[in-house]
């Protein structure tokens, strides 16, 4: 049953793409922003509990009340349910519409509009970018988000179910709009940072694998281990690492985020990403999203 929904909900995706109006994430966002102005005064030394309580307050009510909705389920009303609870949490159609909203002006050559195609994925200073980081962003974000926004929450669905599923995609939600280590959310978003870690451990492994699999293999497996530990975040980098190997191209590098410049780590190996990678770095990311499936459908017909 979960398998088969899992596939039905991707499908849905696929041929519906993301809803544009009254989307259950836009209204937990919206609750998040308000209770975070309510509850996050600047200067306080509780921040970190009021944060974790906050957590608490938006994540577990919703995976409750899911725990009871599909407690009452059976037969085809709960593979309903599952089905578009996949559909909700998973984006798969918009990543790619995002990344080949970048692509096709800078493969037209019109750079200006792929940096403010760009500026809507990635949270670094765009207005200065050449093509070739444009380019690198792009599949930056793209091989990250495939991992956070996709199969993270198709691992948790799958492990956990509905709940499990909502579990995820709220904390990581809270995790990108909280987990900032700027004055206002060093403190109150310190446990949605780190929650979303911890769930995002396992996810992220199994993703890097993943990438592994469906492109370059050792290429892949090689620089997860060389380069996927060389980042703050203690996930990213192993997804990223080994998307670019299995890709066969380089990225990352210097970036300016807030008006300072950081120095990140170079991903992959090979030429660095072009315009025409982006393409491939979708491809890579659906490419694994059949092999998941076909995985899960295994699984299910050997059970």
């Amino acid at each position: 049953m979960t398998a088969v929904a899992l596939l039905l909900g991707l499908l849905i995706d696929h041929f519906i793409g993301e809803a544009k109006r009254w989307h259950p994430l836009v209204g937990f966002g919206n609750a998040a922003s308000r209770l975070e102005k309510v509850a996050n005064p600047t200067s306080d030394n509780d921040g970190k509990l009021r944060g974790l309580i906050c957590w608490a307050l938006m994540v577990l009510i919703p995976v409750i009340v899911m725990s009871l909705i599909v407690s009452q389920l059976s037969g085809l009303a709960l593979l309903v349910v599952n089905a578009l609870v996949v559909f909700f949490v998973v984006g798969l159609r918009s990543l790619a519409e995002h990344g080949r909203n970048v692509s096709l002006p800078l493969l037209a050559g019109d750079l200006p509009a792929a940096r403010q195609q760009i500026a809507m994925m990635v949270s670094r200073d765009t207005a200065n970018l050449t093509e070739q980081q444009v380019a690198s962003a792009t599949c930056e974000s793209v091989l990250e988000n495939g991992s956070d926004a996709i199969f993270a929450a198709l691992f948790w669905f799958c492990l956990l179910g509905a709940p499990g599923a909502i579990l995820y995609r709220g904390a990581n939600t809270l995790d990108a709009m909280w987990g900032y280590k700027t004055d206002r959310y060093r403190r109150f978003g310190w446990a949605a940072a780190r929650i979303d870690d911890v769930l995002n451990w396992l996810p992220a492994c199994l993703t890097a694998l993943s990438y592994s699999l469906v492109g370059n293999f050792s290429s892949g497996v090689k620089c997860a281990r060389q380069q996927g530990g060389l980042t703050d975040s203690p996930n990213a980098g192993y997804v990223m690492a080994a998307g670019a190997g299995a890709l066969g191209v380089s990225m990352g590098g210097a970036a300016i985020y807030h008006g300072e410049k950081y120095q990140r780590p170079i991903f992959g190996i090979g030429p660095a990403a072009e315009a025409t990678d982006i393409e491939r770095a979708i491809g890579l990311v659906q490419q694994t999203s059949v092999l998941w499936v076909v995985v899960a459908l295994g699984f299910w017909v050997l059970l």
